[in-house]
């Protein structure tokens, strides 16, 4: 013969009523999940690698609606439902070419973004690369000035540091030139 729990448990705590009491709204509160438990219960049957939410949510309410009616085999057949599974395959072509186009124009954002940025970088390079092309034609020029105050060996030695800071200036000077054809191929490549 089988008793019921909170039988058992009303018969066996009856002389610790604080006890028996802490019993009681502890079993209702484990009640109250029920639930929820069912429910995961059923998720996990659903469940399998790589799903994403959605896929889950819908297997879920595919689940409820069979459990609802008492089985697959007592679920109704009606014509919205043959009409509905009908199309479908063609809502999931669609939904398929609605992603592609999404991560397309994503995919052509990013590259745009990237490409914004180098030009970016090349505008910034090229300020500094005239910075210090305007600085050594400076350098070149003050020393030149203060050969020419000097004699000798003093006049030689500034004449050459004078021409070894103006074949730098020629450098970066080139340099500056390749970097104008790189941004305006990339001016080009944005607006295209």
């Amino acid at each position: 013969m089988q008793k019921r729990l909170d039988i058992f448990l009303s018969s066996a705590m009856e002389p610790y009523p604080e006890l028996w009491a802490f019993c009681k709204k502890l079993l209702i509160l484990s009640h109250g999940q029920a639930t929820v438990e069912c429910g995961f219960s059923i998720n996990k049957e659903v469940e399998s690698d790589n799903l994403h939410e959605d896929t889950v949510v819908t297997r879920r309410l595919v689940c409820d609606y069979i459990i609802q009616h008492g089985g697959v085999t007592k679920v109704p057949l009606s014509k919205p439902l043959l009409t509905s599974v009908a199309r479908a395959r063609t809502r999931y072509r669609i939904h398929l070419e609605n992603e592609r186009k999404k991560r397309e124009a994503k995919d052509q954002a990013l590259k745009r973004k990237e490409a914004e940025d180098c030009l970016q970088e090349l505008k910034v390079k090229r300020i500094r690369v005239k910075e210090v092309s305007e600085g050594l034609a400076r350098d070149a020029d003050r020393l030149a000035e203060q050969a020419e105050a000097k004699a000798g060996s003093k006049m030689a030695d500034l004449i050459s540091r004078s021409n070894l800071l103006r074949r730098g200036h020629k450098e970066k000077l080139a340099e500056l030139a390749l970097l104008d054809k790189e941004i305006a191929a990339k001016s080009e490549e944005l607006r295209s």
